[in-house]
C-alpha cells in the first residue's frame, strides 16, 4: 500500500496518508463500509447518482460537526439525483446517535471502522492515527471523479463553494 508523507498536517504536525492520491478524471475506487444500521455499503449502492463524499476524522469534533451540518443544509437545494455521504472511523452506533442529536437527515454517514477500506482506497487513511483525513470528493453519475480536495491542515473546513459548484455543473 502506498504512503504519502507530509502531505497533511494536524495542528501543524505532518502526518502520513495511506493509499493513492485520487485525482480528477480517475474512476472512483470502490469501498466497503457500514451504514448506521450495520448493513454493508459499497460504491455500487449509489450508482447513477452524483455523489459528494466527505471524509472526516470524527463527527464528534467541531469542524467535522460544522462540515456535516453544512452539507446537510445544502442538500435541500441539490435534488434527488445527488447523494451526500460522510465517511469516518466513528462506530456506526456513534454516527447514528450524532445524526439524531444533530438533526442530520439528508447526509448519510458511513463507518470505515472495521476495515479502513474507504481510507485505503481513497487515500484518506492517516497512518499515525487510524482516522480519515478531511477530504471532499465529487463523483459524477458515470463514476468519474469530478472534484477533489484533500485539506492540507485537517482542522480546517473544506471549500464548500467549489465542491457544490462541481455538483451544480453535473446536475445542470
Amino acid at each position: 500500500m502506498s504512503e504519502r508523507t507530509g502531505v497533511i498536517t494536524f495542528q501543524g504536525n505532518p502526518l502520513t496518508l495511506v493509499g493513492p492520491e485520487i485525482k480528477v478524471g480517475d474512476t472512483a475506487p470502490d469501498f466497503a463500509v457500514a451504514a448506521n444500521d450495520l448493513s454493508p455499503a459499497t460504491l455500487a449502492d449509489y450508482a447513477g447518482k452524483v455523489l459528494i463524499i466527505a471524509a472526516v476524522p470524527s463527527l464528534d469534533t467541531p469542524v467535522c460537526d460544522m462540515e456535516t451540518r453544512r452539507f446537510n443544509t445544502e442538500a435541500a437545494s441539490l435534488g434527488d439525483n445527488v447523494k451526500i455521504l460522510t465517511v469516518s472511523m466513528d462506530l456506526p452506533f456513534a454516527q447514528a446517535r450524532w445524526c439524531g442529536a444533530a438533526g442530520i437527515e439528508a447526509v448519510q454517514t458511513l463507518s470505515d471502522h472495521a476495515g479502513a477500506s474507504f481510507g485505503e482506497n481513497w487515500g484518506t487513511l492517516i497512518k499515525e492515527l487510524r482516522l480519515l483525513t478531511r477530504a471532499v470528493f465529487v463523483v459524477g453519475k458515470d463514476g468519474k471523479i469530478e472534484y477533489v480536495e484533500y485539506l492540507k491542515e485537517i482542522t480546517e473546513e473544506p471549500d464548500y463553494d467549489a465542491a457544490l459548484g462541481a455538483v451544480k455543473k453535473l446536475i445542470g
